[in-house]
């Protein structure tokens, strides 16, 4: 039996992490929750699973993985914290390693060694300290799995391009925050969905692989699949491409980061590749969606420019949902921020605090000029 604690469970990942849960009863025990504003969603599923729902939760003796399901760059102290308690760390918040990359791959291996010496980990692949929930991660962790890290030429991580794919940026200027939500595979939340529509998601996905395979930049490359069915690409020195492909739904890999290394029955349909029809690939269009280009540079130059980049990102999706900014005005908005802001090494979480809420400032600033 598993113990988790689940993180942001009233939102999308969180509550598909607790159907999970519910199909695997006799595997996984609900042990915590925490929520951000829905109470009485997270009181309903306390009382459903048993479960506390206090702060502190990640360093609870009795749990096993914390489900790291927060939105922004709030999420990143949680994921720091877990590592620092020896748990299995889970995780769906982009923002942990974007925003804290260099601090948070170091505690993963501190813990992958501690399970290693306890023997806590499977007779072969990854010990699993850090379970990534993200599809496209997902996917190339499954790639990786029993290959020689040394012999990966490549890591292609998909888009579907989002509800705009063709769009030139004239016919982007009047875009609505209702059109941006409507993606055309997945069902996420509201500030993921506009980042996915901006190439922002897949921007910062770039930035997670760089970390979590510990791959250079230059051999990260994203392409767009517009119907989500395969999940990411690993390419190997030898030419050979494994791909891992299934049902757009994100209760494959959240059950995945839970069972490694073992494979439970499938919590959906499997997908069904007599009607599938076409796959279709192209190259991302960064000159019209412009912040995957400002993502990865932002991750190349490295230091505090990713925290920057991450907060002036959130200001600026929540300033366009709130119909205070143009969507087109998040990218300049970024750029802006990045433009303005001094690149130092990281050292701290509370240096990481600093810089994230003076680019805030800054982002407000520029917004509030337009």
């Amino acid at each position: 039996m598993k113990r988790i604690v689940v993180l942001g469970s009233t939102g999308s990942i969180g509550t598909q992490t607790l159907d999970v849960a519910r199909r695997h009863a006799d595997k996984l025990e609900v042990v915590a929750l925490a929520a951000g504003t829905r109470a009485e969603e997270l009181l309903a599923q306390a009382r459903e699973f048993g479960a506390q729902a206090v702060a502190d939760l990640v360093r609870l003796p009795e749990a096993d993985i914390v489900v790291n399901a927060l939105v922004g760059a709030a999420g990143l102290r949680a994921s720091y914290e877990t590592l620092r308690a020896g748990k299995v760390l889970a995780l769906a918040n982009k923002e942990s390693l974007v925003v804290g990359g260099d601090l948070i791959m170091p505690l993963a291996a501190q813990v992958d060694a501690q399970r290693r010496a306890a023997g806590a980990v499977p007779a072969v692949g990854p010990a699993g300290a850090l379970m990534p929930i993200d599809s496209e991660h997902g996917a190339i962790y499954q790639c990786l799995l029993g290959e020689d890290a040394r012999e990966v030429a490549r890591l292609w991580v998909t888009a579907s391009g989002g509800p705009f794919r063709g769009r030139t940026r004239a016919e982007l200027a009047a875009i609505t925050p209702d059109q941006a939500l409507a993606h055309p595979t997945w069902n996420m939340g509201a500030k993921i969905s506009i980042d996915s529509s901006t190439l922002m998601n897949k921007g910062l996905e770039v930035i997670e692989a760089h970390h979590l395979f510990a791959m250079p930049y230059d051999r990260i490359s994203v392409v767009v699949q517009p119907q989500s069915a395969i999940h990411s690409m690993v390419e190997y020195s030898d030419g050979s491409v494994k791909a891992h492909l299934g049902t757009t739904d994100m209760r494959i890999p959240i059950q995945f980061a839970l069972s490694y290394p073992e494979r439970w029955d499938a919590p959906v349909e499997p997908l069904d590749f007599t009607k599938l029809g076409s796959l279709e690939f192209a190259a991302p269009d960064t000159g019209t969606f412009r912040c995957l280009a400002l993502a990865r540079a932002a991750g190349e130059r490295g230091g505090t420019l990713p925290c920057a980049m991450n907060a002036a990102n959130e200001v600026a999706v929540a300033a366009f949902l709130a119909e205070e900014s143009t969507y087109l005005g998040i990218a300049a908005c970024v750029e802006a921020v990045m433009d303005a802001h001094d690149v130092q090494p990281v050292e701290s979480l509370e240096q990481l605090e600093a810089v994230d809420a003076w680019a805030r400032t800054k982002a407000r600033e520029w917004i509030a000029a337009q």
